[in-house]
C-alpha cells in the first residue's frame, strides 16, 4: 500500500462518523479525540487533548461501581478513575464495557466502549485506544420491549382475573337455574310430557353452559401459568377403574363397545391424580362422542422406553385428515363439527394437551380417514409410593392406651388412595389418634365443621376446590378458624411453600413423607390445638 493510500485510510478511520475514537498516553491523558468523538460528546479536541482522562467524561458513580466489581472479580484493589477503565486492557485482556458518557452540556447517553492497550516494539504500554458507539437506540428498544412485555403480562393477568371473576359470577345464577329446574322436574305433581321435554332442554343447556364455564376458566389458568399440578406416584389401575366407572354408562347409552386393559402387576405413573383422570375422561368421551353407531373404543397400555408408559384411546370413528390434525389443538376450533349433532366447546383437547405437558408427559394422535383415530399420552413410570423410614419400622404396631384416655381426631383431605394408605399406617401407630378422611375439599370442609378435628392434613391439588381454597374457607369460619391445618403436598417449590404458609397454613410438609418430620409436625400442631381455649362443642366420629 502506498504512503498516500495509507494516509487516506488512516484519515477515513479517524473521521468516521459512527465511532468515537479516543487515544490516551500510558497515564490515561487524552492525546487523540476524533471528529466523531467531538460530535458525540460536544467537546472540541483542543478542550480535552492533554487535559483530561476518558474517565472524566464517564458517569463517576458507574466508574466507581466498575472499580469495585473488578476488585472482587480479579481479587486485587483497583482505584476508581482511568485504572478502572484500563485495568483489564493493561493485562492483555480483551475488554468491552457499557457505561454512560456525559456530554459537555451535561446530557447523558449510554455507550459501548472497547478498550485496547497500545504497545511499542518492546511490548511496553505507550497508551490506550478507546472506540465507542452510542447505545441509545438499542437501550430505547430494550426499554420499549420490557415495557411492552410488562403491559402484555398485565393484560394477560387482567384477562385471567376477569375470566375467573366472571366464571364465579355466572355460576351463581346458573346454580339457581339448574337447581330450580331439577326441583320442578322431580316435584309433585310431576310435570306434564310437554313440560318434561322443556325441562330436559333447560337442564341440558344448563349443564353444557357449566361445562363451558369450567373449561374456559381451566384454559385461562393454564395459559396464565397459575394452574398447579402435583407430581406424585399415581396408581394407573385405580385411575383406570374410576374412569371406566364414569365413562361406561355414557358408552352404553350410545351403543359403543368399551374395552380396557388388564394389569398383571400394579403400575404407577408420575402425575397429578385429579388431572390425569380429567385427561383420560376427556379422551374417552371424545372417542365415544365422535364414533360411528355401534362402534368401539379400546384403551391400550404398553411400555414407552426408556421409562414411560403409553396409554392409547383407539376409536372407530370417521378419522381426521392431515389438515384437521394440524388444527386439532387450537382453542375453540371444532374442526367443522359446529353444525353437527354433538355439542362441544373446542377447548377440551387444548386443556388436555396443556395438562399432560404440565405433568411432564407427551400427547399425540394418529388417525386415518374412514378408519378411526388413536389419541395417546405418554407418562413417566415410577415405583409405588413409599414412606421414608427404615424397613424395620414399616409394620404398624398400635400400642394399648389406658382406659378412659381421650382420643383426638385427625382429618386428612386427600384424593390419592396410595397417600391415604401411607398416612393410615402412620396414624395406626398412635393409639391416641383417630383418623377421618375426605377425598375432596368440599367434603373435607363439611367434615371439619361437623367433627371439629384437633388437626387437619390437607393436600393442595384436590378435585373441585383446591386445598388452599378449602383452608381459606375453614379459616373464615369462626367454628373452624382455630384448627391448625398442615399442607401435605408433592409440590416442594420454595416460593409455593412460603406463599402457602403466608396464606394461613400452620405448616407445610412435602411428599414423600418423612416419618420423623411428619410426627414432629403433628405433635406441634396437636400441642397448639390443645392450648386453644373456648372451642365449640365437637361431635365425636361414629
Amino acid at each position: 500500500m502506498t504512503m498516500f493510500k495509507a494516509s487516506a485510510l488512516q484519515n477515513a478511520i479517524l473521521t468516521s462518523s459512527n465511532f468515537s475514537i479516543i487515544a490516551t498516553d500510558e497515564k490515561g491523558i487524552i492525546q487523540l479525540f476524533n471528529i466523531s468523538a467531538e460530535r458525540m460528546l460536544g467537546y472540541s479536541a483542543a478542550e480535552v487533548v492533554g487535559r483530561i482522562s476518558p474517565s472524566d467524561i464517564h458517569d463517576p458513580q458507574e466508574v466507581m461501581a466498575r472499580a469495585q466489581a473488578l476488585s472482587l472479580e480479579l481479587a486485587t484493589p483497583i482505584a476508581p478513575g482511568f485504572e478502572a477503565l484500563a485495568f483489564k486492557a493493561s493485562r492483555g485482556i480483551v475488554d468491552s464495557y457499557e457505561l454512560t458518557y456525559i456530554r459537555k452540556d451535561g446530557s447523558r447517553f449510554p455507550a459501548v466502549v472497547s478498550i485496547t492497550a497500545l504497545r511499542d516494539e518492546g511490548a511496553g504500554i505507550i497508551g490506550y485506544l478507546l472506540i465507542g458507539t452510542d447505545n441509545s437506540v438499542r437501550k430505547r428498544v430494550e426499554s420499549e420491549l420490557i415495557a411492552a412485555t410488562a403491559a402484555a403480562e398485565k393484560a394477560n393477568r387482567a384477562k385471567t382475573d376477569f375470566l375467573s371473576s366472571m366464571s364465579h359470577e355466572l355460576r351463581t345464577p346458573l346454580n339457581a337455574i339448574l337447581g330450580f329446574a331439577q326441583l320442578v322436574d322431580t316435584g309433585t305433581p310431576p310435570p306434564t310430557p310437554p313440560q318434561k321435554r322443556n325441562l330436559e332442554q333447560i337442564l341440558k343447556a344448563g349443564w353444557y353452559l357449566l361445562e363451558l364455564i369450567n373449561e374456559v376458566l381451566d384454559l385461562a389458568l393454564i395459559e396464565s401459568g397459575r394452574a398447579t399440578v402435583s407430581r406424585e406416584p399415581v396408581s394407573l389401575v385405580e385411575v383406570m377403574l374410576e374412569c371406566r366407572a364414569m365413562i361406561e354408562p355414557q358408552a352404553q347409552k350410545r351403543g359403543i363397545r368399551m374395552s380396557f386393559p388388564l394389569f398383571e402387576i400394579p403400575q404407577f405413573i408420575t402425575a397429578d391424580r385429579t388431572r390425569v383422570k380429567q385427561v383420560l375422561i376427556n379422551l374417552l368421551f371424545n372417542g365415544i362422542k365422535y364414533n360411528r353407531p355401534g362402534g368401539a373404543v379400546a384403551v391400550e397400555c404398553r411400555p414407552a422406553p426408556p421409562a414411560s408408559i403409553r396409554i392409547s384411546v383407539r376409536d372407530t370413528g370417521a378419522g381426521l385428515s392431515p389438515e384437521q390434525l394440524a388444527q386439532l389443538f387450537e382453542p375453540f376450533n371444532r374442526l367443522g363439527k359446529e353444525s353437527g349433532a354433538e355439542e362441544g366447546t373446542g377447548i377440551g383437547l387444548v386443556v388436555t394437551k396443556r395438562l399432560v405437558e404440565l405433568m411432564g408427559g407427551v400427547i399425540g394422535v394418529d388417525s386415518v380417514v374412514g378408519t378411526g383415530s388413536v389419541f395417546w399420552i405418554e407418562m413417566p413410570l415410577t415405583s409405588a409410593p413409599q414412606l421414608v423410614f427404615p424397613q424395620a419400622e414399616r409394620t404398624p404396631v398400635r400400642p394399648q392406651l389406658p382406659d378412659g384416655t381421650l382420643l383426638r381426631t385427625l382429618l386428612y383431605v386427600e384424593d390419592n388412595p396410595a397417600n391415604l394408605e401411607l398416612v393410615e399406617q402412620l396414624i395406626a401407630r398412635r393409639p391416641d389418634l383417630r383418623l377421618l378422611t375426605a377425598p375432596d375439599g368440599d367434603l373435607g370442609v363439611a367434615l371439619a365443621r361437623e367433627y371439629l378435628p384437633e388437626v387437619i392434613l390437607m393436600d393442595i391439588n384436590l378435585p373441585g376446590i383446591s386445598g388452599l381454597q378449602a383452608m381459606q374457607i375453614l379459616r373464615a369460619d369462626p367454628s373452624t378458624a382455630h384448627i391448625p391445618i398442615i399442607a401435605l403436598s408433592a409440590n416442594a417449590v420454595p416460593g409455593d411453600v412460603e406463599e402457602s404458609l403466608q396464606a394461613g397454613f400452620f405448616n407445610y410438609l412435602t411428599k414423600p413423607i418423612r416419618v420423623h418430620a411428619f410426627m414432629d409436625a403433628l405433635d406441634v400442631a396437636l400441642k397448639f390445638s390443645s392450648t386453644v381455649s373456648a372451642r365449640p362443642t365437637k361431635k365425636e366420629p361414629a
